[in-house]
């Protein structure tokens, strides 16, 4: 059973590379809600990888084109990335038990907002100033 599904209608913001890592994001955190214990350590460590290029990528873009609310977008970025750092380390010490349940019930959660907030308004930044 899919925990995280992309739908275009709800995820899409027209900004192709964002979509493209926002779809990556959505498949590697599927994958990792339902991984068997084996398989969730490295998985967990790939979605802390792709995280943080995803919100590097998106940072320097942000900074590159003077967005506005670059502040608050950075700090749930570092926010985030300290989060799945904590988990991460846990995951690695073969105590899975927490970064489960945040994957499952904080993480899907929290993207979705995000997405529909902050990226949303970043996304249609860039399109204000035809960079996309």
């Amino acid at each position: 059973m899919s925990i995280f599904v992309w739908d275009d209608a709800r995820h899409a913001l027209g900004v192709a590379e964002m979509d493209h890592t926002h779809r990556e994001f959505i498949e590697l955190a599927d994958r990792l809600a339902t991984a068997d214990d084996n398989a969730f350590p490295a998985l967990f460590a790939t979605l802390l990888d792709h995280t943080r290029s995803h919100f590097s990528a998106e940072d320097a873009t942000m900074k590159a084109t003077r967005f506005s609310a670059i502040g608050e977008h950075i700090g749930e970025h570092q926010r985030v990335l300290m989060e799945l750092r904590q988990f991460n380390r846990s995951v690695q010490a073969g105590r899975m038990r927490m970064a489960r349940a945040y994957v499952r019930e904080n993480l899907r959660d929290w993207f979705n907002l995000h997405l529909a907030t902050m990226d949303s308004a970043l996304a249609a930044h860039l399109k204000q100033i035809g960079t996309r």
